[in-house]
């Protein structure tokens, strides 16, 4: 886990956990691009768009701390790395399920 997410750091709250782990903008488009299966970096960089090559680092970074992307290193020349969820990346699935067709109600419900 990240600094910020470590156990005794965690809240109560169980909404505010999930939260702190998944709860921002990226996370959640990682998240969504590595259901289907593994991506190297450049690959998620291109599916999820206008993210800097720094702040996706970051992220990956974080998420495989927290447990929730896995990154395996392959030794070829020129390296491959590719990321992947951990089974328990995996469990938040159900929780993007939701979004998504919360997303598309809304959007139908609005004309958008």
């Amino acid at each position: 886990m990240t600094q910020q997410t470590t156990k005794a750091a965690l809240p109560a709250c169980p909404v505010e956990t999930t939260l702190s782990l998944i709860g921002n903008k990226w996370k959640v488009l990682i998240l969504r691009d590595l259901a289907p299966g593994k991506k190297r970096f450049g690959q998620l960089q291109k599916s999820i768009g206008n993210v800097s090559q720094k702040v996706l680092t970051a992220q990956l970074r974080s998420m495989e701390a927290d447990g929730l992307v896995h990154r395996e290193v392959f030794a070829e020349v020129p390296p491959r790395v590719e990321y992947s969820l951990t089974d328990l990346g995996e469990s938040l699935k159900p929780i993007l399920n939701s979004m998504w067709a919360w997303g598309e109600n809304y959007k139908q419900r609005f004309g958008q």
